[in-house]
């Protein structure tokens, strides 16, 4: 995806990485500061999903990345299978060098429940959450219903999906 397919958004009321990370992109044309891992969050929505979960107390690029590194070391990034891991498996894959959230424990709780919930009502993609949706609102609720996704988390979704390339809010 080009800056040129992108319309940009007002994030007039956000602070932080991720807006770092777009305003990146439209003078770069990347969001983490690397291509490859654009396209990462870009095919998979489960990792566009996670890296959202996990662009808390750290900073945003590697949170974002945090996924294809799970990903790297399970395999796979299939909820449902994360959802059947042992809690303390899991753990151990967040907390392996270098650790994928520097809150290794609770990331790896939080993405386990995340799989479980995904599994359960959405078919274990995280893109059947917005596929649908006529709306943002109606994303946002769902977004809100997901462990580690409070009001502010759920209204950084509009861009995540936006600038990701997952529907077009412009």
């Amino acid at each position: 995806m080009s800056i040129a397919h992108v319309r940009p958004l007002d994030w007039g009321n956000l602070e932080g990485g991720l807006v770092r990370m777009m305003d990146r992109f439209l003078r770069e044309g990347t969001m983490t500061g690397d291509l490859e891992a654009d396209e990462y969050l870009r095919r998979n929505a489960n990792a566009a999903l996670l890296g959202l979960l996990y662009d808390q107390r750290m900073r945003a690029e590697p949170a974002f990345m945090g996924p294809q590194r799970l990903e790297e070391r399970l395999g796979h990034l299939d909820m449902r299978r994360i959802a059947e891991m042992d809690l303390e498996d899991l753990r151990a894959v967040f907390a392996a060098k270098p650790a994928i959230h520097r809150f290794t424990n609770r990331m790896a709780e939080m993405t386990h429940q995340i799989a479980r919930v995904l599994t359960e009502e959405y078919a274990g993609d995280a893109a059947n959450i917005w596929k649908d949706a006529p709306d943002f609102e109606t994303i946002r609720a769902r977004a809100l219903r997901l462990p580690g996704y409070g009001p502010q988390k759920a209204d950084k979704l509009r861009f995540v999906l936006h600038y990701f390339g997952y529907r077009d809010f412009a």
